[in-house]
């Protein structure tokens, strides 16, 4: 473990002793008591203005006027590495509706609820339906408190009420909630001690996150990186090789042969009628998952007959939506027996072969962004027909299960060390919550 997660570790359990000062109960089930002195009030009373934002769905385009929607802001901060763009045409309209400035907040209200974020840069923002707009009075309250409030489970736990009543699968954080939001108001002093020593801690512990997440990051590209390596070039470093002729690929072994994926698989089109299958299967993370079928939220059918049964050895590609999502993982193994969507290709394999191998293989081909080049139509999806052309190479059946068994091992390894610094990373954002809420709810004091 670092040390310094330790010394937070230490720290954390030090601050479980609370004060000894006069508090009173504020009847909020989530805020609990609070010193007294400090007053509470609603968030609506302290905006001049709050908005869910335009509800016109724009026409994206390569370069123009960013466009932030939900996921650009559900890490916490304003993330421009994937945003999309609209036109000066748009933009003129959509200005006029909701203008965003520099120290407005910008809050999530829809999937990822209550995620707060302070716009600090000049550039001007129209953002999605699903992003919501807050501008606060001048002098009521001092923001970087405010926004460390916002972010504390003191109103996390108050829209997780909200979700939990609200009886759907797409819960919302409405701008009537929003309005009703119960804040802290400490004498504005101490409110800006309290934001300023919360900037200091948070930084201290987002800079000890952020070097956590580096080594996930390096071990990922590891684990990538030697995947890449092992199904091109083969475990064998003396093994003559031959140029492929694929461009993203080189060099392999001499003894490889390279063929179209259709000469390994062919596509399984076994529908579920009758509802004869029950297992309910989805890609995730790369990753072939069970789903509860009965689930009463999600974006499921009504009706699962159309679904396609696969069998375990199968090799799944989701090949929809090619030109909206480059950062999903495409392919999986099925390692059993189930229903998927129909929408998706099953690779089943007609030769004698390891589908390990070849799932790692097209694996590598996915992260090596392959098969953004391939798609067609509006949404650039890809059907068995398309995808059956691209070309692919395979060593001898014993050397097919040799590397997947050392693949399988490293696999194994480097992932069992990711998910140790995962737990890490959990541990530091509950202790930052933690201390978050002990010191805006006054529970404990700065001194």
């Amino acid at each position: 473990m670092h040390s310094a997660m330790k010394d937070i570790g230490i720290e954390w359990v030090r601050q479980r002793s609370y004060d000894m000062r006069e508090n009173y109960d504020t009847k909020i089930p989530w805020i609990g008591s609070i010193p007294r002195g400090w007053n509470f009030t609603q968030l609506g009373r302290i905006c001049s203005m709050i908005t869910d934002g335009t509800h016109q769905t724009p026409n994206y385009i390569e370069n123009g006027y960013p466009f932030i929607s939900i996921k650009d802001i559900s890490s916490g901060k304003i993330d421009f590495s994937d945003v999309k763009y609209i036109s000066e045409e748009e933009h003129k309209v959509l200005y006029t509706h909701a203008p965003v400035k520099r120290g407005d907040i910008l809050f999530t209200r829809i999937g990822t609820l209550g995620v707060f974020v302070e716009v600090d840069t000049d550039i001007v923002f129209d953002f999605f339906v699903s992003v919501g707009m807050l501008r606060l009075k001048k002098g009521v309250i001092n923001q970087h408190f405010l926004l460390h409030y916002l972010n504390s489970p003191a109103v996390g736990n108050y829209i997780q009420a909200i979700k939990a009543g609200f009886g759907t699968a797409a819960p919302k954080y409405n701008l009537t909630d929003v309005n009703h939001t119960w804040i802290i108001l400490p004498p504005s002093a101490k409110q800006e001690k309290i934001a300023d020593f919360l900037d200091a801690k948070c930084s201290e512990i987002d800079v000890l996150s952020a070097d956590i997440q580096s080594e996930i990051d390096t071990l990922e590209a590891y684990k990538r990186s030697v995947i890449t390596e092992v199904v091109t070039k083969g475990l064998d470093k003396n093994a003559p090789m031959k140029d492929s002729g694929i461009e993203w690929v080189g060099a392999i072994p001499r003894a490889w042969e390279i063929h179209p994926v259709y000469a390994y698989f062919s596509e399984r089109k076994n529908r579920n009628y009758a509802l004869q299958e029950k297992n309910l299967l989805s890609i995730s993370y790369g990753k072939i998952i069970r789903k509860d079928i009965d689930t009463t939220g999600g974006l499921l059918p009504a009706s699962f007959s159309t679904y396609n049964i696969i069998e375990a050895g199968d090799i799944i590609i989701r090949p929809t939506d090619l030109q909206n999502d480059k950062r999903s993982l495409r392919t999986g193994l099925a390692t059993e027996k189930g229903i998927i969507t129909s929408a998706y290709i099953d690779l089943a394999p007609k030769v004698k072969i390891n589908s390990s191998y070849f799932h790692y293989l097209l694996h590598s081909y996915d992260v090596q962004k392959v098969f953004y080049n391939m798609g067609n139509g509006v949404r650039q999806g890809l059907n068995y027909s398309e995808f059956s052309k691209l070309l692919v190479f395979a060593p001898s059946y014993k050397e097919q299960n040799e590397i997947v068994d050392y693949l399988n091992a490293m696999c194994k390894e480097t992932e069992a060390i990711i998910t140790c610094k995962k737990e890490q990373l959990e541990l530091l954002a509950d202790y930052k919550k933690s201390v978050i809420y002990e010191y805006v709810t006054g529970k404990k004091e700065v001194v």
